[in-house]
């Protein structure tokens, strides 16, 4: 069989010196979508518009949730559905997670093939035992809006790309006359014995397939239904049915269903669909459109975003998006490497939050009901305890518009709750409770403060104090009854207080700005409840009981003990962003604080401290500071509030060497929904939003020499790098439009009014 070879897009483009005198002309040249993760698979290289409902990707396995019903540890290397160390192809699926630490979706799985008609996956080690395919690396081309593959067991060239809502397909048969597209819908990622509730599939016609897909899991109650379209007409079709006895048979066993027959249901459903491709020489094109709402939906959301069979129209329309969404921002460096990382988290961060409802702003509430979005887009994916941090605080610089519809859609899913609580981490019509704190809060108080409108501030104050009072809530009872979660009661209490007492110091911020004294009062008082469970003796954060003892067994570099989620002691004594004066008083002052971050970077963390928490590896490690986890994302600019604030750009720089590479484990944790390249694009430019929910960011030291941003109100903000070398790494002087600073923050007005921050770096540190 001859091999079609593709060209691989180089992930790195190589300039002299004399390439920082200039700007990025085609920032899609700077993208490398793989970069990412290897062991925690937190990539999906495939086809999506920005922000897209569709996310369209190759999966490369089909790993069980559960083995012997115990869960199986290895299905976290897929938890995008792509890992890149896999060898084969299963399919191309249409919904996928950038980057989480649990996962679910995968719904719609389409697989060319050609030869004999298999209906099971097969295996990684033996794929010509089913419709998997072998795949190279060499022969794959990943790129914002579309990619391309060689399936080489069927010799057919896969190209997918997307819209919004719709993916569309291209598939080359060469030489080939009758060949197959499976459609799995027993497929998806995180799979489970019982997670299909129910699948069915219609005929419509030669060309027109819909139906839907219902799942539990992650999302207990989610559907998604989905409209295809044939270029070509089909020639026959059919099912496997699931094998499985069932008590009740009906009537339906009248009829042969297994082929030609127009309706399928089953909770475990693999249908076929055969074309005669034979002296064509015309590619098979699919498109598949999804909607939460109904089939209707779906073929409405089709008709309104590719009514025809143009791909590479399809292929330039979504590029030219990328490029509009990844030029917010326009950057020099000098390093390749550099404008690599940034223009790749660039990209990871406009993946999600993804948009969630038809053209005609119709999608499936949190009460599994139909409602519209009056004059907001309607989104889902909010793993709000990573993206409050740094996500979307960038969305109220560059995405202020998205913003104000992110809000909207949190007050929606706090009306449509039966809990009257805003989202903890909701997707596609569920809430699945993942993490601790309530984090929305922080996005609707950043959003407020930085002159995000559109949405009634009233509102979303009720709707925080609301959630910040539901008392059967992860301990929040004996929190506002005590001051702080005992651990007696619920675990992981000492992150759970920590985080409550930032959050109650969002509320406390909005009430402030709304004029509602009793709130802001209430709140401010709450939000020193991270004294409450600091231990003086040890200088670090520590459980108590509800006795208010504390808890006798305590090691502050032991990430499993009780008291904390996906940290030790260390890192999360750390997390009070909100008071850092009054954290380094609890620390000893100034000069002590700074001897114990320095110790906290420094010191060696034995692996047998973090060697059964998934999230944390050594990779993402540099002493004891964890930057492949977000509780310690805001740490290096604690040295602001130090004896030596000039190691804030000296530890900042040290990450963005050591823990972002262009390749494919070039992330040192799981991207969390864009989290971690939100962190890099801030700390590029040289600040940082250490307390979202104020109007401030930390001063840092930039690793870019130039970056301009376009804002909405026709302004510029300019940073710019005298000095950038990779050893210059200290901030010698920084002026604000030409006017030397003598503070080390900035405020959100500053950048909004434009202007020019001005860097002056050195390799070594300033004297003071």
């Amino acid at each position: 069989m001859k091999t079609m070879r593709l060209l691989v897009a180089a992930p790195i483009l190589l300039f002299g010196n004399a390439f920082g005198q200039r700007m990025v002309n085609d920032v899609l040249n700077y993208v490398d979508p793989m970069i990412g993760t290897r062991r925690m698979g937190h990539v999906y290289p495939g086809a999506s518009a920005p922000f897209g409902m569709v996310q369209l990707s190759p999966d490369t396995d089909t790993i069980p949730y559960a083995v012997d019903g115990k869960y199986n540890g290895k299905v976290y290397e897929t938890c995008s559905g792509y890992q890149y160390d896999d060898s084969t192809i299963v399919g191309f699926s249409h919904t996928h997670f950038s980057g989480t630490g649990h996962s679910d979706l995968g719904d719609i799985l389409l697989m060319p093939t050609a030869g004999p008609l298999q209906l099971n996956p097969g295996t990684a080690a033996a794929p010509q035992s089913g419709f998997r395919s072998v795949f190279y690396h060499a022969n794959e081309i990943a790129q914002p809006g579309s990619y391309y593959v060689h399936l080489e067991d069927h010799n057919i060239l896969a190209e997918l790309t997307a819209t919004a809502r719709v993916g569309l397909h291209r598939y080359h048969f060469p030489g080939r006359d009758t060949v197959h597209v499976i459609l799995d819908l027993v497929h998806g990622i995180y799979n489970h014995t019982d997670k299909n509730v129910w699948t069915f599939v219609r005929v419509e016609n030669d060309t027109l397939v819909t139906g839907y897909r219902q799942t539990t899991g992650w999302g207990r109650t989610r559907t998604v239904y989905f409209a295809i379209a044939f270029s070509e007409p089909i020639t026959h079709y059919g099912q496997q049915q699931d094998a499985r006895p069932t008590e009740y048979r009906g009537f339906w066993r009248k009829f042969d269903q297994t082929k030609d027959f127009p309706e399928m249901a089953g909770k475990q459903l693999r249908a076929w669909f055969d074309f005669d491709m034979r002296d064509n020489g015309k590619p098979l094109l699919v498109k598949v459109a999804l909607s939460s709402v109904s089939t209707e939906g779906a073929l409405k959301n089709m008709q309104a975003e590719v009514p025809h069979w143009d791909f590479d129209g399809v292929v330039r329309e979504t590029q030219d998006a990328w490029r509009q969404e990844l030029s917010r921002i326009r950057v020099e460096s000098k390093r390749p490497a550099v404008l690599t990382n940034f223009y790749t988290a660039m990209y990871h961060a406009c993946l999600s939050p993804t948009v969630y409802m038809d053209v005609d702003g119709q999608y499936r509430g949190l009460d599994q009901n139909i409602h519209t979005a009056h004059g907001f887009t309607n989104y889902t994916t909010f793993s709000l305890w990573d993206t409050y941090r740094a996500l979307h605080p960038l969305f109220n610089i560059i995405q202020r518009e998205r913003s104000s519809d992110c809000v909207n859609s949190m007050l929606a899913h706090y009306d449509q709750s039966a809990h009257h609580m805003l989202p903890i981490w909701s997707h596609h019509a569920n809430e699945n409770w993942c993490m601790i704190g309530y984090h929305a809060v922080s996005v609707i108080a950043d959003a407020h403060v930085k002159g995000i409108t559109g949405f009634d501030p009233q509102h979303a104050l009720d709707a925080c104090v609301a959630t910040a009072k539901h008392r059967s809530f992860e301990g929040l009872g004996d929190y506002i009854d005590l001051g702080y979660v005992p651990e007696d009661k619920s675990g992981a209490s000492v992150s759970k207080t920590l985080e409550y007492a930032y959050d109650d110091r969002c509320i406390q911020r909005l009430a402030h700005r709304i004029g509602n004294k009793a709130v802001e009062l209430e709140f401010i008082a709450r939000s020193e409840s991270f004294t409450q469970v600091f231990d003086g003796t040890t200088r670090f954060m520590r459980p108590r009981l509800t006795d208010r003892s504390f808890m006798k067994e305590f090691d502050p570099l032991d990430t499993h003990q009780k008291g904390f989620i996906e940290g030790n002691a260390w890192n999360y004594s750390l997390y009070v962003p909100h008071e850092p004066e009054e954290l380094a008083d609890l620390m000893g002052g100034k000069k002590r604080f700074g001897e114990h971050l320095d110790s906290l970077f420094t010191m060696r963390l034995d692996d047998k401290y973090f060697e059964k928490t998934e999230d944390i590896t050594r990779d993402g490690i540099m002493g004891n500071y964890v930057h492949g986890n977000e509780p310690s994302h805001h740490v290096a600019f604690l040295y602001n509030y130090t004896d030596r604030p000039w190691m804030t750009g000296m530890r900042t720089r040290d990450v963005m060497d050591l823990m972002y590479r262009p390749a494919p484990d070039g992330l040192s944790g799981n991207d969390d929904c864009g989290q971690m390249s939100a962190w890099y694009i801030f700390n590029a430019m040289g600040f940082y939003p250490m307390e979202p929910g104020s109007d401030k960011y930390e001063i840092g030291s930039p690793i870019l020499e130039r970056a301009e941003i376009p804002l909405e109100n026709g302004k510029t903000f300019t940073v710019v790098a005298k000095k950038q070398g990779p050893k210059n790494v200290y901030v010698r002087s920084v002026k604000l439009n030409g006017e030397t600073l003598y503070r080390r923050t900035i405020t959100h007005a500053e950048i909004m009014a434009g202007g020019v921050l001005e860097f002056e770096l050195s390799a070594k540190p300033p004297k003071h």
